[in-house]
């Protein structure tokens, strides 16, 4: 396995994992609706052609991971976009194919995205993880990522569905407890 920098020629495997793994992983915690409105093509459309400008900030970095050859996970750190966290680091995003769960894949794109953290000189980040998603809460545990007690419901995604906003929990991790790995 080999993680790499991703770059804006990334975005359709990006969004495929992306999807991939949000249908499996959110079966049964989201609405169907909002899983079905996921769409590969147009979400790739928007990745590659919003790169640069999500990308103008040099402490925002995406990872693919890949397994012979084959993109396989995809994760992103950055400034933390919350209110009270302006000098702390954010992992926006950490996915893998299901067909790679529990594999090393995980743990290999946290690596990255722990030490991309450190090297933009944040000393604490933190994440959000959806209520009632114990794989994900048991997999940021294990990684030293301990909730803080905040909560938000998130409504980026529901949009006009007439779905509920997602709760999500926060985590956060002191980055100078990591040890190099």
């Amino acid at each position: 396995m080999t993680v790499r920098r991703a770059t804006a020629d990334d975005g359709r495997v990006i969004a495929e994992i992306r999807v991939a793994s949000w249908r499996a992983a959110y079966d049964g915690l989201i609405p169907p609706v909002l899983l079905e409105r996921l769409d590969v093509d147009r979400e790739a459309q928007l990745r590659t052609t919003h790169w640069d400008q999500r990308h103008a900030d040099p402490r925002v970095s995406d990872f693919v991971a890949h397994v012979d050859g084959d993109a396989v996970g995809w994760a992103a750190v950055g400034p933390c976009r919350d209110d009270d966290g302006p000098h702390r680091g954010e992992l926006y995003a950490l996915y893998a194919l299901p067909t790679h769960w529990s594999a090393g894949v995980g743990h290999a794109l946290m690596a990255a995205a722990e030490q991309a953290l450190r090297r933009a000189r944040f000393a604490q980040a933190s994440l959000w993880v959806l209520d009632g998603n114990a794989r994900a809460a048991e997999f940021y545990e294990r990684h030293g990522w301990r909730e803080d007690g905040f909560v938000k419901d998130d409504r980026r995604i529901v949009g006009s569905t007439g779905a509920a906003p997602l709760r999500e929990r926060r985590r956060v991790r002191d980055l100078a407890e990591i040890v190099s790995r």
